[in-house]
């Protein structure tokens, strides 16, 4: 069996493909809340900034360093000692072709065929997919209706060959927000065990809390035992030109290096130069996308009731999503598919975020709400309290 073949197909992918052949009525359109990706382009300014970039930067249509270029690993490495305290340097910091590419790249760097990761079940589907065509064993770390991952748990499935703990804060596909002390017991435990905390903070930018999500930065030595890894992509709607970072100790970088080298050569020039702009530019209005997205979160938590009446569960919601645990008796892959034809919404089952025959994932769905209005959110739980299977 190859290594593609050993994985499953890609969730996205997978969700379109039920949309084929079917007809929406015009008064029950689809809604999608599929993906979490925006929709909507950048910023107007953005837009006019990247145009005379495209007409006047001739460096725009060459390749660029490996690790991205100096002006953004600076930059971002100056945001995160501002916004969460510490030291981090320029050269702590690599570009990479998208979030995907920076676990990839890490996970590349930390493991050898057979090695274990362990992730939090339910999991981003790409971090799951990702260890199966690498040859990395993915241990599935339970979590209970909290959906917080317990650090004594994770301790127990530590063995020789493990190298990393994941954590997803704000979590995909969970929406949960990890507390600051569970994020840093975290960080003990790797710590304590010489292996990698990988910390996914793709949705960082959307944190319902003010203060800091964590000071890992601030610790001594933390690049021995954390990489980071962020999304441009949510921050400044830029999904198509994928633009990424890692951060973590410049020795690791080396090698992670040979991995971006030897796959996309270096990440979009185009792209990382939108993304500085936006550094440089658009706090102000990177503050105004996280309160819509906040009042969305605020729409869902406050338009649940209904269905909680009916014997649904709000079980997480955060940043892009909120994750549910539905009353039916089916698997919710089942209930997915007949959502699609039955009340034209397209959302993606927890089956798609955990291990085969894993009953939580049976009962459970992801609502990627951030690219619905409230209007659109209080339809959505309209047809699915009305929703009869």
């Amino acid at each position: 069996m190859t290594r593609t073949a050993a994985t499953f197909p890609s969730p996205i992918t997978e969700s379109r493909s039920w949309l084929a052949g079917t007809t929406f009525p015009p008064e029950r359109p689809l809604i999608n809340v599929s993906q979490a990706a925006p929709l909507a382009p950048p910023p107007a300014d953005m837009l006019q900034a990247m145009a005379q970039m495209v007409l006047n930067d001739p460096s725009i249509h060459r390749y660029g360093p490996d690790l991205g270029l100096p002006a953004l690993r600076a930059a971002l490495a100056a945001r995160w000692a501002r916004l969460n305290g510490g030291t981090v340097s320029a050269d702590q910091v690599a570009i990479t072709s998208g979030c995907n590419q920076a676990y990839c790249a890490a996970s590349a760097s930390l493991c050898d065929e057979g090695d274990e990761i362990i992730l939090p079940s339910p999991w981003y589907f790409n971090h799951r997919m990702w260890n199966d065509m690498a040859g990395i064993t993915t241990v599935p770390l339970a979590l209970d209706d909290t959906l917080i991952p317990d650090p004594a748990a994770a301790a127990a499935l530590i063995t020789p060959r493990t190298r990393a703990i994941v954590l997803v804060t704000p979590n995909n596909p969970t929406g949960v927000e990890y507390p600051e002390g569970v994020v840093r017991a975290f960080y003990d435990l790797a710590k304590a065990h010489g292996i990698a905390l990988i910390l996914d903070e793709t949705y960082r930018d959307f944190d319902s809390r003010s203060a800091p999500a964590h000071g890992l930065f601030a610790l001594p030595d933390w690049d021995h035992t954390l990489i980071h890894l962020y999304s441009f992509s949510k921050a400044y709607r830029l999904p198509g030109h994928r633009v990424g970072a890692v951060t973590t100790a410049p020795a690791r970088l080396f090698e992670i290096e040979k991995f971006i080298d030897s796959m996309t050569i270096c990440p979009s020039q185009l792209g990382q130069n939108a993304a500085l702009w936006g550094i440089e530019h658009l706090d102000g209005w990177l503050a105004g996308e996280r309160e819509e997205i906040l009042r969305r979160r605020q729409a869902v938590i406050d338009g649940f009731a209904p269905l909680a009446a009916q014997g649904w569960r709000l079980l997480g919601c955060g940043a892009y999503f909120a994750y549910v645990a539905h009353p039916f008796e089916m698997a919710s892959d089942i209930l997915a598919r007949r959502l699609v034809e039955e009340a034209s919404i397209l959302m993606l089952p927890g089956t798609m975020f955990t291990a085969p025959g894993d009953t939580g994932g049976q009962r459970q769905l992801r609502i990627a709400f951030a690219n619905i209005d409230a209007a659109q959110i209080t339809e959505l739980f309209r047809r699915l309290t009305s929703y009869r299977p």
